[in-house]
């Protein structure tokens, strides 16, 4: 199983990056894991939305590749733990593909982004921030790769 993680800008948040990094080391026990993290656009105000999305898309597109892509997205799929763990199964088994996860920025993703999604999943229909959402995947892939493998996952 080769699964990408992609977002766009680095996490600010020390106690949140720690614990991205917590749990890509758990998930490269199991799995190959990485991190690609892209151009964040600057020096733009909010209002401009459209275009911040549209620099972000510009960014994540290139490290597309041949990959099975996965995209967070609050009107997408929910799935219990189970499920998840099921659906990383079917979408890993008897493909050389990667799964790649895309997380947006503090604005979500560009249309032509969840466009070429073969997956939109949902964390849950509550708002989270950008960077909570990315630490929050890495444990739901961590806790599916453990059920996967059988391996024993406190609840």
């Amino acid at each position: 199983m080769d699964i990408k993680l992609l977002w766009p800008g680095k996490t600010k948040n020390a106690a949140i990056r720690d614990l991205q990094e917590f749990y890509l080391k758990r998930i490269g026990e199991l799995a190959s894991c990485r991190i690609v993290e892209t151009a964040e656009a600057r020096g733009l105000a909010e209002r401009f939305g459209p275009k911040i999305k549209e620099i972000e898309a510009r960014g994540l597109e290139k490290h597309f590749k041949d990959d099975y892509i996965v995209c967070l997205f609050d009107g997408g799929l929910e799935m219990s733990s189970g499920e998840f763990a099921r659906f990383l199964e079917k979408t890993s088994a008897g493909s050389a593909r990667t799964v790649a996860f895309v997380v947006g920025g503090f604005l979500g993703l560009d249309p032509r982004v969840m466009d070429r999604a073969q997956a939109r999943i949902s964390l849950s229909r509550m708002t989270f921030s950008h960077e909570l959402c990315r630490v929050m995947l890495m444990e739901q892939i961590y806790r599916s790769i453990s059920i996967l493998k059988g391996r024993q996952y406190a609840k």
